[in-house]
């Protein structure tokens, strides 16, 4: 009799991440710090950017965080934030993105975040093009490559996901348990018929009438 095939598991993206800062580290000194931001794109809420250090212990199914889903994303950030060297966060509102721009948010929130963990750290990667100075390098989809990066993404995702919970309850209407502030099909009907808060990006496409 013919045996019954087994399902093919998933191989574990981590082992290649924690490999990557293996490397990176070399002839920089470690520890790596990694940042990432989210919410960058939102019409609505906070930009959020999170540095970490990790620990000793490897964290298995560690990714970036848009690979996963929100089940995983929240036992990794309970893992991370227990066994990480440091962690930091820095968020910018919406008021400070209208004044200031979404680009200086993203370059402050992420300096900031990562000064929070350089007394623990040999090195810093954030993910992106921006430029940050010459301690900091930026790579784009660092958070798919870099183990240090992917868990500042899980970090940032879940806090501003959080946040977005709670401006749901303040701002009922709109749809942020879900949408998280984005430009869903559901929240630009939401903003023609009632309009935005004051948690909206006013200075973004799409938020005021035309």
């Amino acid at each position: 009799m013919s045996q019954p095939k087994r399902g093919r598991r998933r191989k574990d993206p981590s082992g290649a991440l924690y490999a990557f800062d293996a490397c990176y580290i070399v002839g920089r000194g470690g520890p790596l710090a990694g940042a990432d931001e989210a919410g960058r794109g939102a019409l609505a809420g906070p930009l959020v950017a999170a540095a970490v250090v990790l620990g000793g212990e490897k964290l298995a199914g560690l990714n970036d965080s848009k690979a996963l889903g929100e089940c995983a994303r929240e036992e990794l950030f309970r893992r991370v934030v227990a066994t990480a060297r440091a962690v930091s966060a820095v968020s910018f509102p919406a008021w400070w993105i209208d004044r200031y721009g979404v680009g200086r948010a993203n370059r402050e929130a992420l300096l900031r975040a990562l000064e929070g963990v350089f007394p623990h750290s040999g090195c810093a990667l954030a993910d992106g093009t921006l430029k940050l100075g010459p301690a900091v390098e930026c790579m784009p989809r660092a958070d798919g490559k870099s183990a240090a990066v992917a868990a500042a993404s899980v970090v940032a995702k879940v806090l501003r996901d959080h946040a977005m919970g709670v401006l749901a309850d303040e701002h009922p209407g709109y749809g942020f348990e879900r949408n998280r502030g984005y430009g869903t099909l559901e929240h630009r009907l939401s903003l023609r018929e009632a309009g935005p808060c004051v948690v909206h990006r006013l200075s973004y496409a799409g938020v005021l009438p035309a």
